[in-house]
């Protein structure tokens, strides 16, 4: 992909620790491969709203009648919503110009799964629909992706867009080259034995 391709011919002069911090995280490498126009902050946050929409379709069509009108008014409002908190994060970091940083995964990716048992409870009756519940269970569902956007995505993206325009966004930055060897004598110590299992690894990389 041509979006790919660019800033990824310029990033080779980086070092390890900053082709790292580009690359971040499985899901933020995945986002990283597609053209830049396409993983917009605010393309990433309504391409979460559409997952959360459609993981709501089952609740919708168990409950309510004429579910079709309902669910697509939610989901636009839930998209739109998504998309905006994805543009104000990309605002945001041209602003303040914030290095990405990773996600709590084990806190951040049950959220959703806890505010899809609330929404079904609320649709099935189980629960009552009072305005703090919805509050509650709407804000579990929307929360991991706006705040993986802005915490982790939206900084890794400018840098994306820097690199792309040949800018060094760490140009001021002190350079981390790391020894390899080094790291290996730290870890394993004085145990010759797991010296040569990890040098033969390295030797098969």
């Amino acid at each position: 992909m041509a979006g790919e391709a660019t800033w990824g011919v310029n990033a080779s002069s980086l070092d390890d620790s900053q082709k790292e911090l580009l690359s971040g995280g499985g899901l933020s490498t995945r986002f990283a491969k597609l053209p830049l126009w396409l993983s917009h902050p605010s393309n990433i946050g309504a391409f979460y709203g559409l997952l959360v929409s459609l993981a709501l379709i089952l609740p919708y069509i168990t409950t309510e009648e004429f579910w079709f009108p309902l669910w697509i008014f939610h989901s636009s409002l839930l998209i739109a919503a998504t998309a905006f908190l994805g543009m104000t994060s990309r605002i945001m970091n041209i602003i303040f110009k914030r290095m990405p940083v990773s996600v709590n995964r084990k806190l951040l990716y049950p959220l959703p799964f806890l505010g899809f048992t609330l929404v079904t409870l609320i649709s099935t009756g189980l629960l009552t629909n009072t305005a703090t519940v919805s509050f509650i269970s709407w804000s579990l569902l929307m929360a991991p992706g706006p705040l993986y956007i802005h915490l982790s995505w939206a900084p890794r993206w400018r840098l994306l867009c820097m690199i792309e325009d040949g800018i060094n966004p760490f140009e001021h930055m002190e350079s981390k080259d790391y020894d390899r060897s080094q790291e290996v004598a730290e870890v394993a110590g004085d145990d010759s034995e797991l010296m040569e299992v990890v040098e033969s690894f390295e030797a098969e990389e």
